[in-house]
């Protein structure tokens, strides 16, 4: 083999280890990645419908406790609305304590009793060392009857922007993809994708596009009111990472 034969597969050979380390190196960056999304969910219970319950180092926070069973006491219970799959009595009793604290609307507050903080879109406070800020949830194209929302603006309801250890969650509550969302940019987003009462999932993923979290984690599925094809759906389609979390019952 003469020194110009030499000198090419040597090149060859050169390029070919580098492009493998270069995949190497991608693919450890894809797999740290992924671990990364993974562990903004670590803390996060999905159960059911729109029940999450998040587990911070000093405050166990339930939202919109719906058909639960028994679980850890709550420091702090947030509902989003007074419909009754969203503010029901019977769950809240299943984990409330006597120093729980329930932060919601005033019209859901009526049907609860203790310590409990009624809020409206707009404001801001700390409860148990969590942040918490209530934004719009209401309905832009969903109606139960011509020009009657199932959830209007003027009723108040809101969704939650939550942080707990430094963590920003978003639970959006039952809500349309409305412009409040716009530039939110949580670390998680829960997002209602069944349709009926709330986004279908393509208007999910538009509105996950505008709000910019690290990680969107859909919901209001289940419990007679869409299906997991309709969160499988969203994740296939979503131009931001996905995870469904697994059913806690």
């Amino acid at each position: 083999m003469d020194q110009g034969c030499s000198i090419f597969k040597n090149l060859v050979i050169g390029v070919a280890a580098f492009g493998v380390g270069f995949l190497g190196m991608a693919f450890g960056t894809r797999a740290a990645e992924v671990k990364d999304v993974q562990a903004l969910v670590e803390k996060i219970h999905w159960l059911g419908h729109d029940s999450f319950r998040i587990d911070g180092k000093d405050a166990v926070v339930y939202i919109d406790p719906y058909r639960i069973k028994d679980g850890p006491p709550a420091d702090l219970i947030l509902i989003t609305h007074e419909h009754s799959d969203h503010a029901s009595p019977a769950d809240v009793a299943k984990i409330r304590k006597a120093d729980s604290v329930i932060v919601t609307t005033a019209a859901a507050a009526a049907k609860f009793s203790g310590d409990i903080r009624t809020v409206k879109p707009g404001d801001a406070l700390t409860v148990r060392g969590v942040g918490l800020r209530a934004l719009p949830a209401y309905n832009l194209t969903k109606f139960r009857s011509p020009g009657v929302p199932f959830h209007p603006k003027e009723a108040g309801h809101v969704g939650f922007l939550i942080t707990v250890d430094g963590l920003q969650i978003y639970h959006a509550g039952d809500t349309d993809h409305i412009p409040e969302m716009a530039g939110l940019a949580p670390d998680v987003a829960l997002l209602p994708v069944s349709g009926t009462y709330v986004m279908t999932a393509e208007e999910a993923v538009r509105a996950a596009a505008a709000i910019g979290p690290r990680v969107a984690v859909p919901m209001h599925v289940g419990e007679g009111i869409g299906s997991l094809d309709d969160a499988a759906r969203f994740k296939a389609m979503a131009t931001v990472p996905v995870i469904v979390l697994p059913l806690e019952k």
